[in-house]
């Protein structure tokens, strides 16, 4: 066969170290499969603030040994000789192997490289980088991500995912190494001793009080099994139903094969329990465990329902001697605001993702991070971890849901209470995949709208302010989509969401 990638992929077959990528390629040639070969080698995964993150597969456009490997020789360049590093891992396909990779290519660097001995919740990684006094952190995960997916996460010695301009270094680094890497062991294994250090550290997040709630959980086939069963049990939470059929890691996710809280029917088997057992209160975990949905009543709350309760009943406690701080995202509710003002808290609002999110408490140490969230269940309650943990959380809203009970009430009331103090704030989304032309356009569209303005002209943010409610517009960070969201107070939702999306020119 002779394509335009054959050579390409024959280089890259010779020197790639897995046997299933290699037979991938040799498949591919065989078949004379160019537009499979193109797909692979055309192009190559990006490095950026979320890492790596793809399919499995051969050729540079696909997540693989070969490209963790040179992934892992950029990083260590970056840090440097003698720096020390944490490495962690999840549950899926290829985690075990992309993990162990990174420390035999980091310590054949020069890298004092600590590895986890078995799979755990990124939010354990997060904690480990300051725990253990590494300059970074390296978390092997695709999180929410469908099973055919693996990633890369990086965090540095501040515990923190990156941000600019470190992404742009490590990306430079990572693409000035060749495909040819030492290989070398010498490298620490870490297990139990600092998950039980995690586990200690984050018992502060569950509030004292009533512990009387029954709880149906799911760590929907990933890797919070262990770890928030045994956070729940030290916090108190002892009446807790697990999803038998999603209870161990399972890489193809079998009952749910997109393996997102957010997704419909993801929580079915987790409802059905509640039922059976006239649970309380629903908690479930993404598969890394830094996500944290909650159901009520056969209900999902959304992130913003759960983001606001929370804020409400942690601001309800006394002020230590810091002045306290929530934080959220340009995206979600802005109700938060309000809950903080009565509180006397400071608030922030940052840009999507979490590696901002943290940023506010970074910036004024001074100040105690009482709560962080984003819509996209992502929160943090505890400054032990410097990122969204869905294992803490889950004992803070525990605590809230045993302190309702005890007062013959639910989430629900808590959130119709919101509704009668505030308002009756309702926030939704919608998202459309659509090529970078076409969001490009519609962008264009938004910004010339009466009452429209770049509410983050960097990272293209686009907000729509009317007397209805108020629309944020932005792209996909990660994935070829345009999003937006709407958030109205005692209006109709889904009318501005109808007007918002045809504003855009997406009906």
């Amino acid at each position: 066969m002779t394509t335009g990638w054959a050579d390409v992929a024959r280089a890259w077959r010779d020197a790639d170290p897995d046997p299933d990528t290699r037979a991938e390629v040799d498949r591919l040639l065989a078949e004379g499969d160019e537009a499979g070969l193109a797909e692979r080698f055309g192009g190559r995964l990006q490095f950026g603030t979320a890492g790596l993150r793809g399919a499995l597969g051969a050729g540079p456009n696909r997540m693989n040994r070969a490209l963790v490997r040179r992934a892992a020789s950029g990083l260590g360049n970056y840090l440097g000789r003698g720096r020390r590093v944490v490495i962690g891992f999840d549950a899926r396909h290829k985690s075990a192997m992309f993990s162990e990779d990174s420390a035999r290519v980091m310590a054949a660097a020069g890298l004092e490289v600590a590895l986890f001995d078995r799979p755990v919740p990124t939010p354990v990684l997060a904690f480990a980088v300051r725990h253990l006094g590494c300059d970074a952190g390296v978390m092997v995960t695709a999180s929410h991500n469908p099973a055919q997916d693996n990633g890369y996460k990086v965090y540095l010695g501040d515990g923190a995912q990156i941000v600019p301009p470190a992404d742009r270094d490590i990306s430079a680094a990572i693409d000035a190494a060749g495909p040819d890497v030492a290989l070398a062991g010498g490298f620490e294994l870490v297990g139990d001793a600092v998950v039980d250090a995690y586990l200690d550290a984050i018992a502060a997040a569950a509030a004292p009080g009533p512990r009387r709630v029954r709880i149906v959980y799911t760590p929907l086939h990933g890797v919070g099994g262990r770890v928030g069963l045994e956070a729940l049990r030290r916090a108190g939470f002892t009446d807790v139903h697990v999803v038998g059929r999603q209870a161990e890691p399972d890489p193809d996710f079998p009952t749910a094969p997109f393996p997102n809280p957010e997704e419909p029917g993801v929580l079915d088997l987790a409802f059905a329990l509640a039922d059976e057992v006239g649970a309380d209160l629903v908690l479930a975990h993404d598969p890394d465990a830094d996500r944290l949905a909650v159901g009520v009543g056969g209900r999902r709350l959304t992130g913003d329902e759960v983001g606001c309760v929370l804020g409400d009943h942690l601001l309800s406690f006394p002020a230590g001697e810091r002045e306290r701080l929530v934080v959220t995202t340009i995206v979600s509710s802005t109700l938060l605001g309000h809950i903080a003002a009565d509180a006397g808290a400071h608030y922030e609002r940052t840009l999507t993702g979490f590696k901002w999110v943290v940023r506010p408490a970074l910036a004024h140490p001074e100040w105690q991070l009482v709560l962080g969230y984003e819509e996209a269940l992502g929160y943090a309650v505890t400054e032990a971890v410097r990122d969204k943990d869905g294992i803490s959380a889950a004992l803070a809203v525990a605590a809230l849901a045993a302190r309702a009970r005890d007062a013959g009430e639910t989430l629900l009331d808590r959130v119709r209470d919101l509704d009668l103090r505030y308002g009756r704030f309702r926030t939704g989304q919608r998202s459309f995949r659509v090529p970078v032309a076409e969001q490009e356009a519609a962008m264009a569209r938004v910004r010339a709208l009466p009452g429209a303005s770049d509410l983050r002209p960097e990272a293209d943010v686009v907000v729509v302010e009317r007397d209805d409610g108020r629309v944020v517009f932005r792209p996909s960070g990660t994935e070829p989509k345009l999003k937006l969201y709407a958030e109205v107070v005692d209006g109709d939702l889904e009318r501005l969401l109808a007007a918002a999306t045809s504003w855009a020119g997406l009906a």
